[in-house]
């Protein structure tokens, strides 16, 4: 053995080691090896005194691995470091490059895509470790240690908060300040008419040609008593419009639309995508099939690019080839590779099935529309227009027909176009509306954040990288800073308390336009545009008088006390808000974790058909009411709708309530209620 190759993950090294033949051997460092110590000044692991050099030790259970992979790399002639190509996968060969003592006898590999063709490619072109990227990032380690550490501590001491962090502090306050907006919001009154025709309904919009307000329905039924019965047709318009394809997708696009319209979590996403990326056995060879799914480009490569040209054309018709689309120059951008997209469009989705499970055809099935649709022609439709008065008011009926499918043929099952046509007007002047009708209805605020469109605004804003979207997601969800209702964020007490705590201290801090700023800080080193000592030596500066100050003065928040002790250490006990609704607990949090247990009032709802029990009304971890049998584990009879106690006349099977109607727990019986 001459050549010893170090990857992140064991699938990964399966998959690259097929590929170099048998003069490499491929071994995984199973991802990070070191982190900072938690010794020294606060226990950051960084000598704040001496140009923050940083404390490193590795982490629990990578003692083995490092001692192996270091015992491997003196048995070899060359070692070559072939980590994920971001600014993270860098960090990591730099920091194998330190742990085994390598010295000259090792280069860096990089590759978008794990296919043959360029993981070959990639070894014969090696670089040297990127220092500016690794200076990058561990700079970015560096503050959030000394935010989170400095910060979570504050937390936990004044509101009983569990962590503050640089990123996830300003998402959390991002939602707060909607939950905000939401109850401070008026509502306002407003009324809409529409006339209804034979085959078409067009809604009042201007009078006199000025936009058309409604604010009562004394307004309204005024404008309804002056209209005369017939409306008279002034102008058809129809046009032929573009409807623009889709940009390949980069990360958080990819887990937008996957919790759109897979309903996946974004950690979920990039779960999946990392095994989509780094190897799946498909019969004949085992290969990647998704690229690196870290990225905010959307740049494609020429290769994949001319094949995938050929493959529409091949298989749907010259007129379906579209065009390269360029993306958007964002300051904020990394551009250091490629969007996501499939690694081959001749591996279709139906041929892989057998070879994915459920989960993971329905995204690669994703990606690869996306990844066609991008490069397909845009589609066409017709729009139609009919603009008709009466007595001064305006009335407008739109239509529109889908008349060329275009990129659409692939990604229609993600995207609907809906025709609404309306009937042929040749020759006619006027029309008698059949009826016209007046409807309230009352403004809204803007909805509360979802995952999906949390992570579009923190995108916007320029905070967090493609990495990141995903631990901020989880995080706010595992510290109960935040609960989830219809699929939308809503902070707990907690988590607005630990927002206006650090909002008192550390508004010039924790907001929005001094983390964008930050990440362009951390852009520069990576460019080697500014000095990484000098970035955290003026935060530092900033930062830490502002800490020292705060647990001096800062008012720590009293939660409501409910004249009992703590069992385990004599502190009082204390009402506090959770995941999971209102709880009691220790004020002595975090040092003591007692909380108590409720007795739980259990609720029966009938008897199990399968084991003679009863069934009781439960709560999932999530905080779901479901039905399931009370001797379970050994019975796991359980429903998500309630049991009538009648069984089905098709199947024999229990029947649910579900709201509207009556369904069978097994098969597709249902009846009205």
């Amino acid at each position: 053995m001459k050549k010893l190759v170090i990857v992140e993950s064991p699938s990964k090294s399966k998959t690259i080691e097929k590929y170099l033949g048998t003069d490499y051997k491929v071994v995984a460092s199973m991802g990070h090896i070191r982190d900072l110590a938690t010794t020294g000044k606060f226990g950051l692991g960084v000598d704040v005194d001496n140009d923050f050099k940083p404390s490193y030790i590795p982490m629990k259970g990578k003692n083995k691995v490092i001692s192996e992979l270091k015992k491997l790399s003196k048995e070899v002639d060359h070692v070559y470091l072939a980590t994920d190509p971001d600014r993270e996968g860098e960090a990591i060969s730099w920091h194998l490059k330190e742990a085994l003592g390598l010295k000259k006898d090792y280069e860096r590999v990089t590759f978008n895509e794990i296919t043959k063709d360029v993981v070959i490619d990639a070894f014969k072109n090696p670089r040297d470790i990127d220092i500016d990227l690794v200076k990058s990032q561990e700079t970015r380690r560096i503050l959030d240690r000394i935010i989170g550490f400095r910060l979570s501590k504050l937390m936990q001491s004044k509101t009983g908060g569990k962590s503050a962090g640089r990123v996830q502090s300003v998402a959390l306050k991002l939602i707060v300040d909607r939950e905000r907006e939401i109850n401070a919001f008026i509502p306002e009154e407003y009324w809409t008419i529409t006339a209804q025709f034979e085959q078409m309904e067009a809604n009042a919009e201007k009078y006199k040609g000025k936009k058309l307000e409604i604010k009562s329905e004394a307004e309204a039924d005024h404008i309804i008593n002056s209209l005369d019965e017939l409306f008279e047709i002034t102008n058809i318009e129809s046009k032929e419009k573009a409807k623009k394809g889709v940009m390949p997708f980069k990360t958080s696009t990819l887990q937008q639309t996957a919790v759109n319209k897979l309903n996946f979590a974004s950690s979920k996403t990039m779960r999946i995508a990392q095994k989509l990326y780094e190897g799946v056995d498909i019969g004949s060879e085992t290969v990647g099939l998704i690229t690196y799914m870290r990225t905010d480009s959307e740049r494609l490569s020429p290769v994949f690019i001319n094949e995938t040209f050929k493959y529409i054309k091949d298989t749907y018709g010259d007129k379906y080839v579209g065009h390269v689309k360029v993306q958007k120059k964002n300051e904020n951008m990394q551009d250091a590779h490629e969007g996501i997209r499939v690694t081959s469009a001749y591996r279709t989705p139906e041929s892989l099935k057998k070879y994915l499970s459920t989960d993971e055809y329905k995204l690669y099935s994703l990606i690869y529309a996306r990844s066609l649709a991008c490069l397909m022609a845009d589609a066409k439709v017709k729009a139609t227009s009919v603009t008709l008065m009466n007595n001064d008011y305006e009335f407008k009926a739109n239509g529109s027909i889908l008349v060329f499918d275009g990129y659409l043929k692939v990604y229609g099952y993600y995207e609907s176009s809906e025709d609404v046509v309306l009937p042929s007007l040749d020759g006619v002047k006027t029309l008698k509306a059949n009826e016209i009708k007046k409807e309230q209805h009352f403004t809204k605020p803007a909805p509360r954040y979802t995952e999906s469109s949390l992570i579009k605004e923190l995108e916007k804003l320029g905070i967090g990288r493609p990495s990141t979207y995903a631990t901020i997601m989880e995080t706010i969800k595992a510290r109960d800073y935040v609960t989830i209702e219809d699929k939308k964020f809503v902070p707990t007490t907690i988590g607005i308390e630990t927002t206006d705590k650090l909002q008192e201290g550390f508004s010039d801090i924790i907001n929005v336009e001094y983390t964008a700023n930050m990440e362009t800080e951390l852009d520069e080193i990576a460019d080697a545009k500014i000095n990484n000592i000098t970035v955290l030596r003026d935060f530092y500066n900033k930062f830490e008088p502002l800490v020292e100050d705060a647990f001096k003065h800062m008012e720590k928040k009293e939660a409501e006390q409910t004249g009992e002790n703590c069992p385990e250490c004599g502190s009082p006990l204390v009402k506090r808000n959770g995941r999971y609704g209102e709880f009691i607990a220790c004020s002595n949090y975090p040092e003591c974790k007692y909380i108590k247990k409720e007795e739980v009032q259990v609720k029966e709802v009938g008897e199990c058909p399968n084991c003679g029990g009863k069934i009781v009304e439960k709560k999932s971890h999530k905080g779901k009411i479901f039905y399931g049998c009370a001797n379970y584990p050994k019975c796991k009879t359980a429903y998500w709708y309630i049991p009538i106690n009648r069984m089905c006349p098709e199947c024999n099977n229990m029947l649910l309530d579900k709201g509207k109607k009556i369904i069978c727990s097994n098969c597709d019986y249902e009846e009205d209620k």
